[in-house]
């Protein structure tokens, strides 16, 4: 049997631009985290639960939660702008 066999990769080349990355903060304490629950089973639970650590352990100021419809939606622009001009860091997460 000769015949041809076509190939395809599925990988994206390289990105050559320019990341900014956020500062690591040297702290907790005193600080606003915001975390945004895509709505998996679990991470509403794990989200209270982490909460009440970060501020009875850890000394965050506040908390924030919002949600997304669902995993595979991205969270709406109001809560991301919300949360970037409120918060010190944000959590996005995962449950199960």
């Amino acid at each position: 049997m000769a015949g041809t066999i076509l190939v395809f990769d599925p990988t994206a080349p390289p990105q050559r631009e320019t990341q900014v990355h956020a500062r690591r903060l040297d702290s907790l304490a005193g600080k606003v985290v915001g975390f945004i629950d895509n709505n998996k089973p679990n991470f509403a639970q794990l989200v209270d639960d982490l909460s009440e650590l970060l501020v009875t352990r850890y000394g965050v100021r506040a908390v924030l939660k919002r949600d997304k419809r669902g995993p595979a939606m991205p969270a709406p622009s109001a809560v991301v702008e919300e949360l970037a001009a409120q918060c010190d860091v944000v959590i996005t997460g995962s449950g199960d």
